[in-house]
This record gives C-alpha cells, sequence and structure tokens, in this order.
C-alpha cells in the first residue's frame, strides 16, 4: 500500500470520526439549542460534505483492490457530495422566529397564549412531557455557563428563553412529576458552596483573600482602609460607627476613614463565584460593572416570565395539594438560587408566609426544599425583613434547625440564621429566639463537617452583637464552642467567637457564675 493511500485513509477516518463527533453533539442536544444554532449546524454538515468531495476526488481507488459494488458506491458519493449545497431549512427558519416572537411578546408585558405555546413546543418541537422539558431547561444553562459569555445568542437573550421554558413546563403540565423524580431529584449531588447559598453536599472551601477578616463571610463589596487591609463594605463601616479608630486585623490607627472600592479583588470573587456556581449578588449601590456580568444579567422578558412563573408556582404554594406544594417549593428554591431580580419578585409575590407553613411539613422533602428555598431568598438584603417580619419564620426555622427531617434541612436553617444575621439588628432577636442559640450549639458539636461549619460562622455572627454575650453563656454555647477548637475547619471561627465573648465586661463575670453554678 502505497504512502498516498495511508494518508488518504487516515484523512477519511479522521474525517468520519468527525462526523460522528458532529452527529453524537445533535443527538444528544436540546431540540431548543438545535433550532437557535439552526444555521451553524447547517453550516456543519455541508462543510464535512465539501470535505468528502475533496478527499474522494483525490482518493487513488486504481492503486487498491476494490470490488465493483464498492467502486460504484464510491463514485456515487463522489458526485452527490460535489452537488452538495448548504441547505437551511425554511421552516426552522420560521419555528425560530416564532420563538423570538414569544420573547418579544414577554419583553412588551404580554404573555403569549397557552394554545399558541402548546402548537409551538409539544406539536411542533415534539417536547411533550416534563422529564423532556427540565432536560431542555438543564441544557440551555450549562451553555450559559460553559461559554462563560462568548456565546451567540447573548446569555441574557438564553436566559429569556430559559425562562419561558420554565414558565411553559408548568403551563402546559401544572405540577405533574414523574413517578419518584422529585425524590430522586432531592437526592442529587450538587456542586453548591457554603452559607452564602444553597448547602449541598460537596463542600467548597471559600478562598481566605475572599472572606472578610471581620465577619469570615465571602466579601461583596470588598474596600480598603487607609492601613491597605480589605474589608466588606458592611462590616469595616458598622466597626467605624461602634468607634472604632485602629484596623481589625493589625491595630494600627486609621489616619482616615474614606473606604476605597477594590475593584480588582471584586472581580476575582465575582469570577470565582461563578466558576463554582455559588451566587453572587453585588449590594445595590455598588458600582460593580463587568461586561460578563452585564451580558449574562436576565433581560425584562426573562424578569417577566420569571414574574408569571412565580405566579403559577405561589398559588401552587397556597392551594395546591401537598405534592403540588413540594414541586413548587423545589422550583422556587431554584429560581432564588441565582439572580437578586429572582429572589426579589418570588418575596413579592408572597412566597414567604406560604413556604413558612412548609417548614413544618411531615414530609422530609417539602420540608427540605422550602427550608432551601428560604435560605436563597434570604440572600438577597431586603427580604430578610420580610422574613424577619412574617409571624412565626423565625421559630419555625428554629423549628427544622432542631427536629428536622433531614441532616440537609437542619444544616440549611442553620445557613438561613447565618445569612439573616447579617443585618445588625437581627442578632438580638435571632439570639434571643427560644432554642436558636442551643440548636446551633448542638448542630457544632454533633453535626456533620458541613453542619459545624453552619454553626460556628452563625454562632460567630452573633456573637459581634455586644448584648448577646450572657445569652451565649447561659445558652451552653462556650462549652460547644471550646470544644470546637481543636476541630478542622471550625476552630478559626470558634476561636474568635470566644475572643468576642472575652473581650465584653459581662463575658467572664458571667462565665465564673455559670461555672459555680
Amino acid at each position: 500500500m502505497t504512502s498516498t493511500v495511508l494518508l488518504c485513509l487516515k484523512e477519511l477516518y479522521l474525517l468520519l470520526y468527525r462526523s460522528k463527533i458532529l452527529i453524537d453533539y445533535v443527538k444528544g442536544s436540546s431540540k431548543l439549542w438545535l433550532l437557535l444554532q439552526n444555521n451553524s449546524m447547517s453550516g456543519h454538515f455541508h462543510d464535512l460534505n465539501q470535505e468528502i468531495s475533496t478527499l474522494l476526488d483525490v482518493f487513488p481507488s486504481g492503486e487498491i483492490s476494490l470490488s465493483e459494488d464498492v467502486k460504484e458506491q464510491v463514485e456515487v458519493l463522489c458526485k452527490q457530495s460535489r452537488k452538495s449545497k448548504l441547505f437551511v431549512d425554511k421552516l426552522d427558519d420560521l419555528l425560530r422566529l416564532k420563538l423570538y416572537y414569544f420573547l418579544n411578546e414577554f419583553e412588551n408585558g404580554r404573555i403569549p397564549e397557552r394554545t399558541e405555546l402548546h402548537t409551538f413546543f409539544v406539536e411542533k418541537l415534539g417536547i411533550c412531557n416534563v422529564k423532556s422539558f427540565r432536560f431542555e431547561i438543564e441544557f440551555l444553562e450549562e451553555q450559559i455557563v460553559n461559554h462563560d459569555g462568548d456565546i451567540e445568542p447573548a446569555a441574557s437573550v438564553l436566559n429569556g428563553f430559559v425562562a419561558l421554558m420554565r414558565y411553559c413546563r408548568f403551563l402546559l403540565f401544572r405540577f405533574e412529576d414523574e413517578d419518584g423524580e422529585l425524590h430522586k431529584w432531592n437526592q442529587k449531588k450538587m456542586n453548591k458552596g457554603l452559607i452564602t447559598q444553597e448547602i449541598g453536599d460537596t463542600l467548597t472551601a471559600i478562598p481566605k483573600d475572599f472572606c472578610c477578616p471581620i465577619s469570615l463571610d465571602l466579601m461583596k463589596d470588598p474596600v480598603m482602609v487607609s492601613t491597605g487591609q480589605t474589608y466588606d463594605r458592611v462590616s469595616i463601616a458598622r466597626w467605624m460607627q461602634e468607634g472604632h479608630c485602629t484596623c481589625p486585623k493589625t491595630g494600627q490607627m486609621l489616619v482616615h476613614t474614606k473606604l476605597v472600592p477594590n475593584r480588582a479583588l471584586r472581580n476575582l470573587i465575582m469570577q470565582w463565584c461563578m466558576a463554582n456556581g455559588i451566587p453572587y449578588d453585588p449590594p445595590d449601590n455598588s458600582d460593580y460593572s463587568s461586561e460578563s456580568a452585564v451580558a449574562a444579567r436576565p433581560s425584562k422578558a426573562a424578569n417577566e416570565a420569571t414574574k408569571a412563573t412565580t405566579r403559577l408556582l405561589v398559588e401552587q404554594l397556597a392551594n395546591g395539594t401537598l405534592r403540588a406544594q413540594t414541586v413548587a417549593a423545589r422550583e422556587i428554591r431554584l429560581l432564588a438560587k441565582t439572580g437578586r431580580q429572582n429572589r426579589a419578585c418570588i418575596a413579592e409575590a408572597g412566597a414567604i408566609p406560604l413556604l413558612k407553613r412548609l417548614l413544618s411539613s411531615s414530609d422530609a422533602v417539602a420540608q427540605e426544599n422550602s427550608v432551601t428555598a428560604m435560605l436563597n431568598l434570604s440572600i438577597y438584603d431586603r427580604n430578610k425583613s420580610i422574613i424577619m417580619d412574617v409571624e412565626g419564620c423565625l421559630g419555625a426555622i428554629v423549628g427544622v434547625l432542631r427536629y428536622g427531617h433531614t441532616i440537609e434541612a437542619r444544616e440549611n436553617a442553620a445557613a438561613t440564621l447565618f445569612s439573616l444575621s447579617a443585618v445588625h439588628d437581627y442578632k438580638k432577636q435571632i439570639a434571643q429566639e427560644d432554642w436558636a442559640i442551643e440548636a446551633l450549639a448542638g448542630l457544632l458539636t454533633e453535626g456533620t463537617p458541613r453542619g459545624k461549619k453552619d454553626a460556628v460562622t452563625a454562632l460567630f455572627n452573633l456573637c459581634t452583637h455586644p448584648e448577646n454575650c450572657a445569652r451565649m453563656i447561659e445558652s451552653g454555647a462556650i462549652t460547644a464552642l471550646v470544644g470546637a477548637l481543636g476541630c478542622e475547619g471550625v476552630s478559626e471561627e470558634a476561636a474568635g467567637a470566644l475572643a468576642l465573648i472575652v473581650r465584653q465586661p459581662v463575658g467572664p463575670k458571667r462565665w465564673q457564675k455559670r461555672k459555680r453554678q
């Protein structure tokens, strides 16, 4: 066999391999994605045709022994590939325009008719059940994350299509869910970080440089003081308002009180959060203006579609069966996982009082989804006041922390208390709630590594309020914190909490009194 034949056969192998990759990609893609990429996909197939034609033109078929049938097939393939032209299905073009029409309707504040949506998605595209809709949504979300802003259509447009698909899923199929799917979903391993987001089974250690030295939490708005140290704006501003004139970390005098935004660090934090799937909401008054963040910001169409979906979810939370309420809580949990606007519209629709009812549910899945939804909603600062103002809501969260059906529910309840305690005025209210500190101390003593982390960070935050010192001692939190000093992963926060208590004049006295009792 000559070198020319070998070279052509190698090229043919590579061509067939690339063809298989393209076919497998199409087979595994979502229907909506293929519709959006119709021109691009057609171009890829046309390029392969052209390469086949070129290869067969130079293929030295006379130098190898081929049967007459094979030679005839090669000639036919050569002629067909030579004649092939770029083909874009006009019907697909019309369907793609219709898809953008639906998005435009939401953009203009109009909700498309149910019959139109059913005809398009179910009859034309063949997306005909809950499982198919879920696959379409998850696939589009993966494209947004994986392409990191370099994508066509733009991430903001794809966010609109995701919101549209989510709305159609509930509009067309109500709150149906395949048998067992709800419980299976709850058992999935999900990549989530700690405390400032929905907490999953995978521990994501926040880099120390990204944490505020005062609150030990991920910084949302990092600023530098005169000593060059960086803190979260809220924490260092409160430190100064309390009359301190030294740098908390170095002890040096602050020559001025000006806070300089650390934009470089904020960009790094944002990129790290995006890479790890962690929600990151800069404060409302932040001057953050990353191009990638702006590009991925949900459009008006996405917001309107999300509002329409939220109304359906809240309606089911209010009047649906327990199964429908559980599905609704799960979807709110997912919606509230990302985006300030999502969290705002869910709360505005009245979801928080209804989620509070599910916190005491006898169904473990319903309880876990509702408390995690509450955690995700609490990330948005304005929702914290709504949660604290709903009668009995704080007590219900503490109830889950004490008696939750699953360890995940208890841990997420602890994380919710931490999130709420970011507001200084709520620290005392949380500490005075019956059994709140005792339950956190119990989780710190007996919980999983993740549970201990949730509990100790919540206790640390509560210790930053000087009036909580006595309550910490009376509730037995000191014993739990001392015990945690030898536990890897929580010892630093435990030591910090103990140091805060000791600094208070009442601390040592109350502790000695308690020891004598």
